[in-house]
């Protein structure tokens, strides 16, 4: 839970203030998203839709916990996702910024500016569902987490989907 609000905080510190001229730019567009990506998962409600009928009380209790470690697993598997972007895109930002040197784009900058462009896409690309469970997976564990009940990447991505 501390790391999904840490995510979100941090997250929320990247905002996309774009010169106009610069408004449609990849990075800017990528800071945009990732805002808009982050609030919707911070406002999604808990969905209990998904519950199957128990049979006991005791198999109550424990969908009950299964499903609310799933929502939470997911939630900070997409807000980490978020935050590899937005940190991307600020480097983007950046790099452009230190190129511009506060004037405006030219020709004598496309080059430069071209290779910030494709190191974004490169970086963005990088940031699979893999890559990313397999990091907060690494974390748990040298933090000692327990992990014999996280769910899936798979169960994750199916709940992701099934909140849409």
């Amino acid at each position: 839970m501390a790391d999904y609000q840490r995510l979100q905080h941090q997250i929320s510190l990247y905002q996309a203030n774009a010169p106009l001229e610069d408004y449609y730019e990849e990075g800017y567009a990528v800071l945009r998203q990732c805002t808009a990506e982050a609030l919707a998962v911070l406002t999604a409600d808990y969905d209990t839709g998904l519950l199957q009928v128990p049979t006991a009380p005791e198999q109550q209790t424990m969908q009950q916990l299964q499903r609310v470690l799933l929502d939470a697993s997911a939630r900070r598997f997409q807000a980490q996702k978020i935050y590899l972007r937005a940190v991307a895109a600020t480097r983007w930002v950046n790099t452009r910024n230190a190129i511009l040197q506060l004037q405006r784009s030219h020709a004598g900058h496309a080059a430069a500016l071209q290779q910030a462009d494709i190191n974004l896409r490169s970086e963005i690309s990088t940031i699979t569902d893999e890559r990313v469970v397999n990091e907060l997976r690494m974390a748990d564990w040298q933090a000692r987490h327990w992990l014999q009940e996280d769910p899936s990447l798979q169960a994750m991505l199916h709940w992701i989907c099934s909140q849409r």
